[in-house]
């Protein structure tokens, strides 16, 4: 790592160049820009989910630290490439006036011709199409687990803002789940008449696999809370009798149809570098996701009017 102190984007781009000649590769084949917005507490943390995640999906990397906004620009960075990377990677900290405009120091690093995803690891912007880095970007990625602010409504107010290109990290987790219970439903082509979703109180892959299931299958879906970790269990009540998946652990869950025995099946809570991963192998509209997230923000906006009458 090249450490460049008061620099600018023409020098971190020239130390790209220098970098790839020293690893004897003046040319790589790098697919994509990801641009990581995260504080310096999350930096090294973040920038080793991209690296694992880099392995499938070699990229630039971008790592923007957002510092004091006051006094005179400075751009700092760190600049390399190899160590584990397949990419290049750059850890750019920005204080001062620069701070307010972050996509002057970023839009001359991204790879030319290619795609742009953005990754928010905490607390991302309330609209992230809206946001200066997030329009420079064809996938925004936000993770509402990750949200230190307002975590029980974080994953509420992305839905209420979704734009075409965002998706959230709590969508990925429950891809597992929507996986059985759509092969549940092959297997037994009964109709379901409700159901319910058990998890942590502050789960937002909970609320949204209760937003899916109502969506989809048009039943009412209750909510309850569990000790965790993650989603513990969903049920699907049939006339047959219940379709359920339960997880007590994280890692092992038990899969009940009616007519057949139990089965034991690998249900693992996956880490961030594989989320993040599949959600870098599909840069268009997640339609599901899309249709989902349409959906929770409606049911928000009719229950306000409830919430708010009971409150005064």
């Amino acid at each position: 790592m090249i450490e460049l102190l008061d620099t600018n984007s023409s020098k971190i781009a020239a130390e790209f160049l220098r970098a790839r000649t020293r690893a004897g590769s003046p040319a790589m084949g790098m697919v994509m820009t990801l641009v990581i917005v995260v504080d310096e507490d999350d930096a090294e943390d973040a920038m080793r989910v991209a690296r694992e995640a880099a392995h499938e999906h070699p990229a630039r990397v971008l790592g923007v630290i957002l510092g004091d906004a006051r006094g005179a620009g400075v751009v700092n960075a760190q600049v390399g490439t190899g160590s584990g990377w397949t990419g290049e990677t750059a850890l750019i900290r920005l204080k001062g006036e620069v701070v307010k405009h972050p996509e002057s120091v970023v839009l001359p690093l991204l790879l030319p011709d290619s795609p742009v995803a953005a990754w928010w690891p905490t607390d991302p912007p309330e609209d992230p199409a809206a946001d200066p880095l997030g329009r420079l970007a064809q996938r925004r990625i936000t993770d509402a687990a990750g949200a230190t602010k307002a975590r029980t409504k974080a994953i509420h107010v992305q839905c209420a803002r979704y734009t075409r290109g965002n998706t959230d990290l709590a969508w990925t987790r429950i891809t597992p789940w929507r996986a059985l219970l759509a092969a549940a439903l092959d297997q037994h082509p009964l109709k379901v008449t409700g159901a319910s979703v058990a998890g942590e109180k502050v789960s937002p892959s909970a609320d949204l696999l209760v937003a899916w299931l109502a969506h989809r299958l048009r039943i009412p879906v209750e909510r309850s809370t569990t000790a965790g970790p993650g989603i513990t269990e969903v049920v699907l009540e049939t006339a047959a009798g219940p379709i359920r998946i339960s997880r007590a652990d994280g890692k092992n869950a038990t899969f009940a149809t009616p007519g057949r025995p139990d089965r034991p099946i690998a249900l693992k809570r996956r880490d961030l570098p594989q989320l993040l991963a599949e959600e870098l192998r599909r840069l268009d509209e997640d339609d599901v996701y899309a249709a989902t997230a349409r959906y929770l923000a409606q049911q928000d906006q009719q229950t306000a009017p409830t919430r708010k009458k009971a409150s005064s």
